[in-house]
């Protein structure tokens, strides 16, 4: 069964950076899309960024598209969220997803991590 455990969270000024990184169990990492999704208080779950298997294809929210880079480590089963230039409105819990295919839009995340927090401060 695959898991994924999320870190690099914190507290961070506005302007500032961050990296997240995703860390998954299981010897296929390199065979399923994964991406990163967040949560801010009071709202739904939004989808923030995804990586195809290969790693050469991205795609972000046009919330963070530009200021944001997903990358992918198969040598060391990780994920990684470049998080640059935040602002407050970033202010979320940030999960780390897997989805059942090779590419985003092959099929759904089946699985998320528990989440690792981001609060950015004006």
């Amino acid at each position: 069964q695959v898991q994924v455990a999320e870190s690099g969270g914190g507290l961070v000024q506005a302007g500032g950076s961050l990296r997240l990184s995703c860390a998954v169990s299981g010897r296929t990492f390199s065979t399923y899309a994964m991406g990163w999704f967040r949560q801010a208080p009071g709202k739904e779950r939004e989808y923030v960024a995804a990586i195809s298997w290969t790693g050469r294809s991205t795609n972000y929210a046009n919330s963070v598209k530009g200021r944001f880079t997903i990358s992918r480590d198969g040598a060391k089963n990780t994920v990684y969220l470049q998080m640059n230039n935040l602002n407050p409105e970033d202010t979320a819990v940030y999960y780390c997803a897997k989805y059942q295919g090779p590419n985003p839009d092959s099929g759904p995340v089946d699985y998320y991590g528990k989440g690792t927090l981001v609060t950015v401060s004006s």
